[in-house]
């Protein structure tokens, strides 16, 4: 039996941020491609992104808005409060929303686990868990984590026949980032700096975009033209502008289908260590680290020793000063392109045809 029809539980707000929703989109445009019909529901919190998903061409099912929450750090990494309600509400939401019997459940969600899952295993022929923090048992036949290869990570959180897919080689990227890379490899990366790409997620609620602005304003830095992108829930427009401004050689771009063609043409990078990780390495672009989740840094500091990345810290230990030293370190040194041929070797930007070859194979009969 061939996929036909996809759920994909999955959320974005101030407090999630939106790589979740972003990648889950990637997997839906593969699928939609083949013929699939994909249906996502989404909870309305503040700093959803149900009308992009809507925009892209997708039903979604909306479940209530929750009650506001105010985050501080202890909220933010208290992955079980991200959904808003308990999980057995959300559960029979979801199972109302769902409808008929689906080939596939997609779940991506950090606060989502084995309780609720058993609840949905009558709605769905299987069920796939995306996930990159290990900490908490699923009920599911197909398990995706992009960052870690460790086969004995997941052995105590799933069933014993759930059907493991780990590491670069399966992060699910744009068709963009491989188109590009094509190109990339063509241009080797020399290591003169005249461009740098800034990106720091869909939220960014500490502006570290503006941190890494001010960062490049200095002397040494100034001349380099910059790709400054920020996300839909950022909330510093003003500021950042008035920055941008101030330094010239900047330009700000809204939320974008995809970065491939900004990334492709920078020398050298500041953001997050979320999934754009592997977007940035994909295309083989030098990069300074900045962990802006608790979830984000183990992987930042492999990633570091092995030389793909430059890791600056988490987000409350750096400040512009630490950046624009750190940028002028990695300049002077001229040993930015060490990082590229390390980087590409390790995403090759074609995880999201290895997914579906998976759930395609796994279909019964």
């Amino acid at each position: 039996m061939s996929v036909k029809n996809i759920a994909i539980r999955v959320d974005a707000s101030s407090q999630i941020g939106t790589g979740h929703v972003m990648r889950c989109l990637t997997l839906a445009d593969a699928l939609k491609s083949i013929g699939v019909l994909c249906h996502f529901i989404c909870r309305e919190h503040t700093g959803n992104l149900i009308d992009q998903i809507l925009q892209r061409g997708y039903p979604v099912s909306a479940l209530p808005k929750p009650p506001e929450l105010i985050v501080n750090n202890e909220q933010q990494s208290n992955y079980e409060s991200w959904l808003g309600v308990e999980w057995m509400i959300d559960a029979v939401q979801t199972k109302a929303s769902i409808g008929s019997v689906v080939d596939w459940l997609v779940v991506d969600h950090y606060a989502i686990d084995a309780r609720w899952e058993q609840v949905l295993r009558t709605d769905c022929r299987h069920l796939m868990v995306i996930d990159d923090i290990a900490n908490r048992r699923h009920l599911c036949d197909l398990l995706v984590d992009q960052n870690y290869e460790d086969q004995t990570r997941y052995s105590e959180f799933v069933p014993k026949d759930c059907r493991l897919l780990l590491g670069a080689s399966y992060a699910l990227l744009r068709p963009e980032y491989a188109q590009y890379r094509a190109i990339k490899i063509l241009r080797p990366h020399t290591d003169i700096i005249k461009r740098a790409f800034i990106f720091f997620g869909g939220a960014d609620a500490l502006n570290l975009t503006g941190m890494a602005l001010k960062a490049f304003s200095i002397n040494g830095l100034d001349h380099i033209e910059l790709d400054v992108v920020v996300g839909a829930n950022y909330l510093y427009h003003e500021q950042l502008s008035q920055l941008a401004v101030l330094r010239g050689r900047t330009n700000i771009h809204k939320p974008l289908t995809h970065l491939a063609d900004l990334m492709s043409a920078a020398d050298i990078a500041i953001g997050a260590g979320g999934v754009t990780n592997w977007e940035r390495m994909c295309l083989g672009l030098p990069t300074l680290v900045v962990t802006i989740a608790e979830n984000q840094t183990p992987i930042s500091k492999i990633l570091d020793r092995l030389g793909v990345i430059k890791l600056l810290g988490r987000s409350e230990d750096v400040s512009s000063e630490n950046i624009s030293t750190a940028l002028l370190s990695e300049i002077k040194s001229r040993k930015v392109s060490r990082q590229v041929t390390k980087a590409m070797s390790l995403c090759d930007g074609l995880g999201v045809a290895r997914v579906i070859n998976m759930m395609t194979s796994m279909q019964c009969p």
